[in-house]
């Protein structure tokens, strides 16, 4: 068995899902899911003839000749991996495919066969769209959502009481472990590099997140998210003002590369401190991971090396009895994808769930039951390979100008 094509397609939902397919000479194909990066289906391109006449069933041997035909754009990071990732999840629902059995399998079996979530809030209105670089766009459906929705809802959103309110209907949904973007409280900042915290904005914050306690009590989780957008001044006094609501964790407070503040940060508080979402390979977490600088890691697991890669990142951090709660912004197949590599590890927290405020989300694959998400579990396909499908028609309706669609 041979690979004979690499093709992409890019669909324009809250952030551009890039969808990779692996096409071998006996008529199956498997498709990945990669994270957005400026220029990523170009790196894909880039990157295809080093598998074409390949065996996809060496699927250890491939990333690794992958990642050193992209060294020269960072070897141990950097957009490249982003494109690898998904690549490598596409070669192992091929090969899961070929030989009918499911991806969790080949991985080593399972530790459990539903996967809970938490679900991303964002700030106190949910919508949003942005593209490569970041920078919010209003692709046709996100309008159709903004009008649906009103105005009126999303000029009030940054309210102590709109994240009470939006906390109490996400939990209606069933969902039992909430997280929040706690620096969208004060909106944009008059430095977006420096960012400084005032006393004005950390009150604010307080109240924020007191209102969203009360609002859903003691037995649902919150967990707070900072965007890697303080110093640690500013972390350590939002830590500490946390400490009565019992948090789950307070992600990304400092930049990904101050593995010396984490470690300062996780020593002077009671809330559990987490990031990861940022680093690539084991490389990237094992000084997180030996300094004892954090609680949970947040890896992404497509970004951050592969399918298998994530794995052995998690049964690392299982050598530190460090739980992994992975970061996921993707579309339901990588999700699901997602979800193969956290029913084999031990030492699993939650999963993201990212996409409530899509309209086509559960739409856009084909397999399981519908919704995909029930009472916030995922359970775990049988099929082969993945076990889900890209649904063609929808991804198509929604794909992004300019990109192909699995052609060339």
């Amino acid at each position: 068995m041979k690979i004979v094509a690499v093709k992409t397609a890019v669909v324009e939902a809250n952030y551009d899902y890039t969808f990779v397919r692996i096409y071998s000479d006996s008529g199956v194909y498997g498709t990945g899911e990669c994270f957005f990066s400026p220029g990523l289906t170009a790196i894909i391109r880039d990157l295809s003839p080093v598998l074409i006449g390949k065996d996809p069933r060496h699927v250890e041997r491939l990333t690794r000749e992958l990642r050193r035909a992209a060294s020269g754009a960072g070897a141990v990071a950097g957009y490249a991996h982003n494109a690898i990732s998904g690549m490598e999840a596409a070669l192992w629902d091929l090969v899961g495919k070929h030989y009918q059995v499911p991806i969790w399998q080949l991985l080593g079996g399972q530790f459990r066969d539903h996967i809970r979530l938490y679900a991303d809030c964002h700030a106190g209105e949910g919508l949003e769209s942005y593209g490569p670089a970041l920078l919010p766009r209003e692709p046709a459906w996100f309008l159709r959502e903004q009008a649906r929705k009103g105005a009126a809802e999303k000029s009030n959103s940054l309210t102590p009481e709109a994240y009470a309110n939006h906390a109490m209907e996400v939990v209606a949904r069933g969902f039992d472990f909430l997280k929040f973007d706690l620096d969208a409280i004060h909106g944009r900042p008059a430095d977006i590099l420096t960012r400084p915290l005032t006393s004005a904005e950390l009150n604010l914050m307080t109240e924020v997140v007191a209102a969203v306690r009360q609002s859903v009590g003691r037995n649902v989780e919150i967990a707070l998210d900072c965007h890697w957008r303080y110093n640690l001044t500013n972390a350590l006094q939002i830590a500490r003002v946390m400490e009565p609501f019992h948090i789950a964790w307070l992600e990304d407070a400092l930049p990904p590369e101050s593995v010396d503040g984490f470690r300062i940060l996780r020593e002077s508080t009671t809330v559990p401190i987490c990031t990861g979402e940022n680093l690539y390979l084991r490389e990237g977490f094992k000084p997180l991971l030996e300094q004892y600088a954090v609680n949970i890691i947040s890896l992404d697991i497509q970004k951050t090396g592969g399918l298998l890669e994530a794995k052995r990142i998690a049964d690392l951090a299982a050598l530190y009895e460090i739980p992994v709660a992975p970061h996921n912004i993707s579309s339901p197949l990588g999700t699901v994808a997602s979800c193969h590599v956290c029913s084999t590890l031990a030492n699993f927290m939650v999963l993201e769930f990212h996409g409530q405020d899509v309209p086509f989300w559960d739409d856009l694959i084909i397999g399981p039951p519908k919704p995909l998400i029930r009472n916030g579990r995922i359970d775990v396909p049988t099929g082969p390979g993945l076990g889900v499908e890209l649904n063609e028609p929808v991804a198509r309706e929604f794909a992004k100008p300019g990109e192909g669609f699995f052609e060339g």
